[in-house]
């Protein structure tokens, strides 16, 4: 009984984190796009303050319902707050001023690795010979979308500020996926609501300082648009599945999902911009979904586990 329990839910954390690296590759490609028009500060504080505008109706009751294990685990919940919220977006959109999308997405496709490293350095958290090789699987995967099935590409890649800032956002991210373990046991939108209300206060100071740095934000409807689906989705519906997949079946195992991007984007590239669905997209896909069934494989003995 408990075991078939244990199977649905982890049926039911697949389903959820399929969602969030596609709404975060709308994110980074948007990001990109934009730069220009939004600085970097400014995207990211006003995506948290839309996001937190549109859960607070919803959730205030339960959120002082909560307000005891809020109080009692506010460290973690600060913590949470400022390396998922504050930090690892702030970071992102600043690299994109910086970097390209193709080594934006290249970088993000290292996450699952390093999940599994900080997990094993905090937790103690073993992953077998077979998991590793999954892990490699789905890395290789996104990397050949990234590479459009040309691994010379990699000689072409030049590297700047951008380039490393995306990797300290992707140790951020990392960290902060594997310390949801840590998180207050109260509802998903009370948690939401407070790691939210973090991203922004401690975003607060540092936008009033760039708006005496940078140009002032013109609300043109591109501008309104771009803010809207950053409030909306990558971040309300995105983090709700997000946390929700990793309390279900764990942050090694959620990990993976993150190579999801790069072919979320490519895909994005073909509906909206108009390019051709490429057969190095097909390998990939079919690496990325190799490495995600083995690294799961069997569904039973891993539920149970």
């Amino acid at each position: 009984m408990n075991r078939r329990d244990n199977s649905k839910d982890a049926r039911w954390a697949y389903l959820l984190l399929v969602l969030p690296p596609l709404f975060w590759a709308g994110n980074a490609v948007l990001a990109r796009g934009i730069a220009e028009l939004i600085p970097p500060v400014a995207l990211s504080f006003w995506r948290w303050t839309i996001a937190l505008t549109i859960l607070l109706p919803f959730s205030w009751r339960q959120t002082r319902r909560d307000w005891p294990q809020i109080k009692a685990g506010w460290k973690t919940i600060v913590l949470l707050g400022l390396l998922g919220i504050a930090i690892f977006n702030t970071l992102l959109y600043t690299a994109a001023h910086s970097t390209t999308a193709l080594n934006i997405s290249l970088t993000q496709s290292v996450m699952p690795a390093v999940i599994v490293l900080i997990s094993f350095v905090l937790f103690r958290e073993k992953v077998s010979r077979r998991q590793l090789v999954a892990v490699l699987l789905c890395i290789l995967g996104a990397a050949y979308i990234v590479m459009r099935g040309d691994w010379r590409r990699l000689q072409q890649l030049s590297f700047v500020e951008g380039d490393l800032l995306m990797l300290l956002a992707v140790v951020i991210y990392g960290l902060y996926t594997v310390l949801l373990r840590k998180r207050p046991p109260i509802h998903p939108f009370s948690f939401l609501v407070t790691t939210f209300s973090v991203g922004v206060i401690t975003l607060l100071p540092l936008y009033v300082w760039e708006l005496g740095q940078t140009a002032p934000l013109v609300l043109s409807q591109p501008v309104l648009l771009s803010l809207g689906y950053v409030g909306l989705f990558p971040s309300v519906f995105a983090y709700f599945c997000w946390n929700r997949g990793i309390e279900l079946i764990g942050a090694n195992r959620a990990g993976l999902f993150i190579n999801l991007i790069p072919l979320f984007a490519a895909l994005m590239a073909v509906v909206f911009l108009g390019e051709r669905f490429q057969s190095y997209h097909l390998f990939g896909m079919l690496l990325i979904f190799s490495g995600l069934a083995l690294f799961n494989w069997p569904l039973r003995s891993a539920a149970a586990s």
